[in-house]
């Protein structure tokens, strides 16, 4: 059996791979600003110093269920500073793989300005219970769920798609253009982040195939968003999932499945024995969350019809 990589020898031979897909990112990311996506004529003050208004829920017609995830979105994009920490530690701040750091950790904090700007102009949450909600969720920190590069590089791939379909399914629940155009662009970002890991994680495949499928085969069976520790987390992403933001049919079939088709896992010939292990598990896993996908979706179908028939009463 070879002996693994050593994750300094990956960092040394991903650089060229880093820089050179860093140098696609800049092509392709369009430059965009967040006050030109907020509706500033909207807003109003506050109580408070200022003596406005205070927030009421008629502000905004938006739904329960739309607004809760719009609070979960922004709360994720809060915890930057945790998210920085963790990847500069993990990749270093030297050379391509730092330039790529620090444009990405940019990049993901317009996010959190524009959907606070939004949010606070067009009163569409509480900003009291938002603010009290960001001081906990940060006051907690983000510890990375992998403290390996090569973990940490698979689990990117597949958060930062799973966090471009929440954002562009929010922006659709809300039934507002402006948030709709708003969390599109920002989806957009993430889709571009989402490409730059997974074109990474793919080199490291090619380098070394049976540790990388190892790596691949944990994050995918232990996958959860970095936002699991918000307050009320799981009751939001129930009706999250339930009004159709991200649910397990989304993860499999929008996330998983397409990036795992990307680096043809179940295609890769020469593992070694404990590669083919760990493909094995992962094509197991995948046969498990169809089965749990298909159980979700009769539920959520059974619970819409009986809410159906009770609105018809």
């Amino acid at each position: 059996m070879s002996q693994p990589m050593s994750q300094t020898q990956l960092l040394l031979e991903l650089e060229p791979v880093v820089e050179e897909n860093l140098n696609r990112h800049l092509s392709m990311a369009k430059e965009w600003f967040p006050h030109e996506y907020v509706p500033w004529s909207d807003g109003r003050n506050f109580d408070g110093p200022l003596n406005g208004d205070p927030w009421s829920v008629e502000d905004s017609p938006m739904s329960d269920v739309a607004r809760s995830s719009l609070i979960v979105n922004l709360l994720t994009e809060d915890n930057l500073p945790s998210y920085h920490y963790e990847v500069a530690t993990l990749f270093g701040r030297e050379g391509a793989w730092g330039d790529w750091v620090h444009r990405w950790t940019a990049e993901e904090g317009r996010h959190a300005i524009v959907i606070r700007d939004y949010l606070s102009t067009s009163r569409a949450v509480d900003p009291t219970q938002l603010e009290r909600l960001r001081m906990d969720h940060m006051g907690t920190g983000y510890a990375a769920q992998h403290d390996d590069m090569v973990r940490s590089l698979a689990y990117v791939s597949f958060q930062e798609l799973a966090t471009r379909v929440s954002h562009r399914n929010t922006g659709k629940l809300t039934d507002d253009e402006v948030a709709d155009r708003l969390l599109a662009r920002v989806a957009a970002d993430e889709n571009l982040h989402m490409v730059f890991y997974r074109n990474l994680l793919g080199a490291a495949l090619e380098l070394d195939p049976n540790q990388v499928m190892r790596a691949i085969a944990d994050v995918v069976t232990t996958f959860q968003m970095p936002g699991t520790d918000i307050a009320g987390f799981q009751r939001k992403a129930v009706e999250m999932a339930i009004a159709g933001v991200y649910d397990l049919r989304q993860h499999r079939d929008d996330v998983v499945a397409p990036v795992l088709r990307f680096w043809n896992v179940f295609e890769i010939e020469g593992l070694d024995a404990e590669g083919e292990a760990a493909r094995t598990e992962l094509a197991n896993f995948m046969e498990e969350l169809e089965k749990q996908a298909l159980r979700f979706e009769d539920k959520r179908d059974a619970l819409k019809a009986r809410m159906a028939a009770r609105e018809s009463r």
